[in-house]
């Protein structure tokens, strides 16, 4: 049994992709790497922690020490990264941490997988000829685009946020150990994720709470900041086939094919809780336009055909069908603690 190592499992992303994943591929021992700062949460990994082909541990990626033991006590053959500090306002406020953590942090572990694997540059040892390191990150990378077009793999890089660049000087750091040391690399880059267990603090999840309790909707500008958004279950399926199937050193695209606006966001879930929890006027009264924030990106949108014609991913939910599980999912929540 191969030991996968995922990083940041008990995040959003990851605490869906976890469960997934240990179900999926019984052949397979994760085990899940997590500092737990405010945006992990244990709870949302209920469902494994009594799988026998699952262990969590508390760590920091930032430990350099700690990551190299972790490769020589557990053996890693594999590593799925998703350990990263994401939140856009954050890293404006504190923008070393982003730093240290989204670059530092994979430098560390990209260098404990090519210590573990490797006898020297392109040359593996016979037990991890077939191991690979993947790194998920951002369509946030490429900047902003305008009304028209779409993000490829061939977008030159154009960050805009501290949490963007330091996310795009993470994805070049792992291109660069695929050319240097032939390291068995592939990145994904994706757009907006949506769903179950995303922190309160994001967009989607803020507006159904405040909704419910009955707060201000808040909306950056004018709300017309445009957004592509993917359910994250779509995104742990692709995640799957590009661990397993996408070509060494290459780069995939995940997207939803969900361009929407900030505000067209507030007002899908005002309609849908004006019919499933009514109240004495529409929700939308709550909306309220805030100051906008600091570089804020126009638009974002990508173009996943590479992924869907040479590994045959499908984004299987449409945002009316993905924003439903997803609103259900907050009230069930929020009806278990004061919100």
């Amino acid at each position: 049994m191969k030991t996968v190592l995922v990083t940041g499992g008990a995040g959003f992303i990851g605490s869906n992709f976890v469960p997934y994943f240990v179900s999926k591929y019984k052949d397979y021992f994760i085990l899940n790497l997590d500092v737990l700062t405010y945006a992990g949460n244990l709870s949302n990994l209920n469902e494994v922690t009594t799988k026998e082909n699952y262990k969590f541990i508390q760590g920091d990626i930032r430990d350099n020490k700690m990551v190299t033991q972790l490769f020589e006590q557990y053996d890693i053959h594999h590593v799925v990264h998703f350990a990263a500090e994401s939140h856009v306002d954050n890293s404006i406020k504190n923008p070393s941490l982003f730093a240290e953590t989204n670059v530092l942090g994979t430098l560390n572990l990209l260098e404990a997988a090519r210590t573990h694997w490797q006898v020297a540059p392109f040359l593996y040892k016979d037990e991890y000829l077939d191991s690979r390191f993947m790194h998920i990150s951002t369509d946030e990378v490429y900047g902003t685009l305008g009304t028209k077009g779409f993000f490829t793999e061939n977008t030159p890089y154009a960050p805009n946020s501290p949490y963007s660049a330091s996310k795009a000087s993470s994805d070049m750091i792992v291109r660069s150990y695929f050319h240097t040391y032939g390291l068995n690399v592939v990145t994904t880059n994706c757009s907006n994720n949506y769903g179950p267990k995303q922190h309160d603090e994001k967009l989607i999840p803020t507006l159904i709470r405040n909704a419910i309790k009955g707060d201000i909707l808040p909306i950056y500008g004018s709300g017309v900041n445009i957004r592509d958004w993917l359910y994250v279950e779509d995104h742990c399926k692709a995640i799957d086939l590009v661990f397993h199937h996408g070509k060494l050193g290459d780069t995939y695209l995940v997207g939803g094919k969900n361009e929407l606006t900030n505000l067209e966001i507030a007002h899908t879930i005002c309609e849908y809780l004006d019919k499933r929890i009514p109240k004495s006027t529409s929700y939308k009264g709550q909306i309220q336009f805030v100051e906008d924030r600091h570089g804020h990106d126009f638009r974002y949108a990508i173009n996943a055909h590479k992924l869907e014609s040479e590994l045959g991913w499908r984004a299987e939910e449409t945002f009316d069908t993905g924003i439903v599980k997803t609103i259900e999912w907050y009230i069930e929540k929020y009806s278990k603690k004061d919100v």
